[in-house]
């Protein structure tokens, strides 16, 4: 409240009461701008607790997206162990092919020359072969013989030639050149085959 400028104004009770009532309307002014103020900044952002509950939803995603990333990398490494393990030796065994099919054209090519000197060199290969074929087997390496006359299929034979053989059907195969092998459930080698022709 302003002091009184002279001693009039002491004696004057309208102009007391009206300074009394432009103080107080001063004060519940300043008050009222107070509680805007208070309200303002509650309403500025989340609260603490609403911070933290926020943390801990992202903290949660955030662990779950790890942990189902470590189990899809535990699982592919368990795959490309297993493929290893059955796999891993695909270099060697299409290395060794060439060495069956070289003792395969021994045992044909001295069968046609039978005479007593054959007969030892013949046993020799047929036992050399036989142990191939069992070596490969242990490693799941199996042959894939197709007869002549089976129907020529691509995902498992090569036709190295076509010819017009009479009494066949087209895609027929006429002679089988060279055996196939498969590595488990994966083709090594193709069969080498030569096939049919004929139209229709």
């Amino acid at each position: 409240m302003a002091e009184p400028k002279d001693d009039t104004f002491l004696d004057d009770p309208e102009a007391i009461e009206a300074e009394i009532e432009a103080a107080l309307e001063g004060e519940e002014a300043a008050l009222d701008g107070g509680k805007e103020t208070v309200d303002i900044t509650e309403d500025q952002g989340p609260s603490e607790l609403e911070l933290m509950r926020a943390e801990r939803d992202e903290m949660k995603d955030r662990l779950l997206r790890v942990l189902a990333e470590s189990e899809n990398v535990r699982k592919r490494a368990d795959r490309d162990r297993r493929e290893g393990e059955q796999y891993g030796g695909s270099k060697l065994a299409r290395d060794l092919l060439p060495v069956y099919d070289n003792l395969y054209r021994a045992l044909q090519s001295a069968k046609e020359k039978e005479n007593e000197a054959a007969t030892a060199v013949i046993e020799g290969v047929e036992l050399t072969l036989r142990e191939l074929l069992n070596v490969f087997s242990k490693h799941g390496v199996s042959p894939l013989v197709p007869e002549v006359g089976d129907t020529f299929n691509p995902q498992e034979h090569e036709a190295m030639f076509e010819a017009p053989l009479p009494n066949t059907k087209k895609g027929e195969i006429i002679q089988v050149m060279a055996v196939g092998f498969m590595l488990h459930d994966r083709l090594l080698r193709p069969a080498q085959v030569g096939v049919s022709s004929n139209p229709g």
